[in-house]
């Protein structure tokens, strides 16, 4: 064996827990759950014992206060002196996957630990019973704090109260949709039929939150139990982030795993770890239906392994809302009408706050061993589709190095921006739109619309008969009135 082939990273040890109580004081806080899926991961790797090798161990943040998540995990199996790192919100989770890769790949280290945990289910049982769980103090610092270098929206976007991604996405949604030509009717189909689907693998994977398929109907209708969020997008087409689920990932070196005997069958190749940290905010994306990073980063990964996106084995595309299902299989000439998730998705599946795509590797790896397929892809998305990333995963030993590529420079040359304004008074143009809707509160009519000298400007309006008209008909590149920030009728 080649040092190179040596050096190969190795997925030997995959941990998923998922927790359901009503009794939000019978639940686990996130801290326990992630234990539980390391030490899972550990067993599955031929003992718990042998995680005191671990030269690195990384989390990345959840809704929780720890302050060194993977110190607590270090200790507790026995690999005191690993170096520790905790990655803020906005920073993809497959840096951390891919920073564990590369340092086997250099040699740094022989193992590594990557694993994470959310517990929503529990904050909104105690939230409902008028109480508020707590979590264990643990108040040490990681060895390593990755955080994003810039903000990921725009002012404006704060100053107009979007606070939630759901209607940036939206926005997005209808500028995907317009670009192709579909009437707003025929996408509500096309998205209610993608997630159908996606509830029906759900259905068949022991590990997901939801295992009810639903029809295409109770996903694209909005009522009493799916509620409109964000115009196209009822409940059931966003992600379910109150939920209590953990996941762990074990890597090796080849030369490690040969070492202590991991068997062939058991083994999941890191073939290439791809991403691009370039952050341009919704507003001042010049074409907000395109996804560039998606193309770049996924044809870097693809290309390292001599693969095709068409013959991939498995595919899971980030599905927090369904345009960035839609821009990442654009982006790798995937067609819609293949299976683009293994967990069920985000919604169904179960999306704990910045740690699904440790939960939908290990599922990935899960489905390579137990059948004949051989490779798998895993997409990334941090902020508002600001960040992307993909992992690449085989059976077979791959025949060359493991490829960890930041592309953040090639994303930034060719993402065209428009300067934004805080206010316009005149016509402009529509490039994106949606109708906010919130528990209480009347619809709200929200555009993002082009101005003659090629500024972006976010306006919005109280207006029912508006927000009526934006869930009917196509709103984008029609000429509006603006003053101010908001839209005139």
């Amino acid at each position: 064996m080649s040092p190179s082939a040596a050096r190969t990273p190795v997925l030997v040890g995959i941990g998923l827990a998922t927790r359901h109580e009503e009794d939000w004081r019978r639940a686990l806080e996130p801290m326990d759950l992630m234990l539980e899926a390391v030490r899972a991961a550990g067993r599955d790797a031929g003992s718990a014992a042998l995680l005191a090798g671990a030269g690195y161990v990384a989390v990345p943040r959840g809704r929780w206060r720890y302050r060194n998540p993977a110190g607590e995990v270090a200790r507790a199996v026995g690999a005191e002196d690993a170096s520790t790192a905790l990655a803020t919100v906005g920073v993809l989770q497959q840096t951390l996957i891919g920073e564990a890769c590369a340092r086997i790949a250099r040699g740094e280290i022989h193992t590594a630990i990557v694993t994470g945990a959310d517990a929503g289910y529990r904050l909104l049982r105690a939230q409902l019973a008028g109480e508020e769980a707590q979590d264990r103090d643990q108040d040490d610092e990681p060895r390593e704090l990755l955080a994003p270098k810039e903000e990921l929206r725009h002012p404006v976007e704060k100053r107009a109260g979007l606070v939630m991604p759901v209607g940036l996405y939206a926005i997005i949604e209808s500028a995907f949709r317009a670009r192709h030509g579909w009437s707003v009717d025929e996408h509500r189909e096309r998205l209610a039929r993608l997630y159908a689907r996606m509830s029906e693998i759900a259905a068949a994977n022991p590990h997901a939150w939801q295992r009810t398929a639903l029809t295409p109907a109770a996903i694209r209708d909005a009522g009493p139990r799916n509620p409109m969020q964000a115009y196209p997008y009822t409940r059931a087409h966003v992600t379910s982030w109150n939920v209590d689920q953990a996941a762990a990932l074990v890597l090796y070196s080849a030369a490690r795993a040969d070492e202590l005997g991991i068997a062939p069958g058991r083994r999941v190749y890191a073939l290439a770890s791809t991403e691009s940290n370039h952050m341009v905010p919704v507003s001042a994306r010049d074409e907000l239906g395109r996804c560039p990073g998606a193309a770049l980063c996924g044809a870097a990964a693809l290309d390292a392994a001599g693969l095709t996106a068409d013959a991939l084995d498995l595919v899971e595309l980030y599905s927090c809302f369904p345009v960035a299902v839609e821009t990442y299989a654009e982006a790798l000439g995937l067609p819609l009408t293949r299976d683009l998730t293994v967990t069920g998705g985000m919604p169904f599946a179960g999306g704990p706050y910045n740690n699904y795509v440790l939960q939908a590797t290990a599922r990935a790896a899960e489905l390579l061993r137990a059948t004949e397929r051989s490779t798998a892809l895993v997409g990334s998305v941090s902020g508002v589709l600001t960040k992307q990333g993909f992992g690449l995963w085989s059976r077979q030993a791959p025949a060359t190095p493991f490829l960890h590529a930041d592309l953040s420079a090639a994303v930034a040359a060719a993402i065209a921006t428009r300067p934004v304004r805080d206010g316009h008074v005149g016509d402009a143009r529509v490039a994106g739109y949606t109708v906010l809707h919130g528990r209480g509160q009347s619809p709200r009519a929200l555009a993002l619309l082009d101005t003659a000298d090629g500024a972006r400007v976010l306006a919005d309006s109280a207006d029912p008969a508006l927000a009526a008209r934006f869930e009917q008909e196509e709103f984008v590149g029609r000429e509006l009135r603006v003053d101010g920030t908001r839209l005139v009728t």
